[in-house]
């Protein structure tokens, strides 16, 4: 099976964790994906470290129909994210429509405020674990949960068990 062609957008905003948001975008980039980066607005964005990232749209002007997942990168970017009702609109659209929704470290703040973690098994990073147990969610210590169409790990260490689920989900 085979990626070419499937439409990934991966959510930016300041603050983002660098390898969070660079080993998807790539990774999925050599996979044959079609990536594209989304922000509340098209604008650049820093991360934590101070390198750039563009967003070529911005969340209001994109749909779910657009897209065959979102990859949430973490870091601090999430935080402002989730406060983005463009943002959480298209994350809570392509869930409802059964694609993928991926999230990493801090980014599961995102589907907490979509609305989308009541009554799944869920991963994030330590420091939010009551908050995906306060959304619903059956929190697991795993580097990565793959719950139906939402793939959640922990940290930059469980990339290497993240994008594989990521890429497996999009194959079917």
């Amino acid at each position: 099976m085979s990626i070419k062609g499937k439409r990934i957008a991966i959510l930016v905003e300041d603050l983002y964790e660098d390898p969070e948001l660079w080993y998807p975008y790539y990774r999925l980039l050599e996979e044959g994906a079609n990536v594209t980066l989304v922000g509340p607005a098209a604008k650049e964005y820093q991360s934590k470290h101070g390198y750039p990232a563009r967003a070529q749209v911005a969340a209001s002007e994109v749909s779910a129909e657009d897209f065959d997942g979102v990859v949430i990168p973490g870091g601090f970017a999430p935080d402002r994210l989730r406060r983005d009702p463009a943002i959480l609109a298209l994350v809570r659209g392509l869930y409802e429509k059964g694609a993928l929704v991926a999230a990493i470290c801090h980014a599961a703040w995102v589907p907490i405020s979509a609305g989308i973690l009541k009554g799944k098994r869920a991963t994030c990073v330590s420091a939010i674990k009551d908050d995906v147990i306060n959304a619903g969610a059956a929190y697991v210590d795993e580097p990565v949960v793959v719950d139906g169409n939402l793939v959640t790990s922990r940290t930059p260490a469980d990339l290497p068990a993240f994008l594989p689920a990521i890429i497996r989900f999009l194959e079917k």
